[in-house]
């Protein structure tokens, strides 16, 4: 049977990437919503049968000047109320424990390139397990709590909640598991301001990419495969 997958997108250089073979493997239908574009009150979205809001440069303090930020937070309140899959990147997973009511706020730095987790004993149970050793891609400079009944799965040095859980159906992840390293290129162009403004050269991360980007890559899959079973067989 087929289900449905619909990723929320902010910036269209910041996709599904690898998540988007393996949801189809899983038999999911993938549909994407573009922000200030797409109606996200039209019904799809809170009855897909997953949800999933990506990354983007702007974060959980702009709702005035982003005001369809309002809209995703109370479809994320509407499918958690309910228990549906949900999946957050970044500030995917920022807008999560927004609609939890856990704060986010600016964490005085940015977080940008490949680096290692520490993950809690909690993580090494979960699906991150398959990551733990593993420099994934940081690129955020915001940073949230972990909500009320969610479980802290990793850390960092910089930032101490990298990513939660809630039961088996939400899983946010601070850092980016589904880019892949391949197109790292459009990451670098989309934001080349960032990367200049804080004094980030590009050419570290393209370097880094190439080094730590394939065995990411089969971990980050590992990753995802397991907690998709996991919804899968919570359904």
């Amino acid at each position: 049977m087929t289900r449905t997958a619909i990723a929320v997108r902010h910036v269209p250089f910041e996709d599904l990437g690898l998540l988007a073979p393996l949801l189809s493997e899983h038999g999911y239908r993938i549909e994407y919503l573009d922000t200030g574009i797409d109606d996200l009150t039209d019904g799809r979205a809170a009855d897909s049968d997953l949800h999933i809001v990506l990354g983007g440069p702007i974060g959980v303090g702009d709702l005035a000047a982003y005001p369809f930020l309002h809209q995703e937070i109370d479809l994320l309140v509407r499918r958690l109320d309910q228990q549906r899959p949900t999946l957050g990147i970044c500030l995917g997973a920022q807008l999560i424990a927004t609609a939890l009511g856990a704060p986010v706020r600016p964490s005085g730095s940015v977080e940008i390139g490949y680096a290692p987790l520490t993950l809690t004993e909690e993580g090494r149970r979960s699906p991150l397990a398959a990551i733990e050793h593993t420099s994934v891609l940081h690129w955020h400079g915001d940073s949230f709590e972990t909500p009320a009944g969610a479980v802290n799965l990793a850390a960092t040095d910089h930032t101490p909640n990298q990513a939660f859980s809630l039961d088996d159906h939400v899983l946010a992840l601070q850092f980016h598991l589904e880019v892949d390293h391949t197109q790292i290129e459009r990451w670098l162009i989309g934001h080349t301001h960032e990367l200049a403004s804080n004094g980030i050269d590009p050419h570290t991360i393209r370097h880094d990419a190439g080094a730590h980007g394939p065995a990411l890559a089969q971990r980050a899959r590992a990753v995802f495969s397991t907690w998709l079973g996991r919804i899968g067989d919570a359904r």
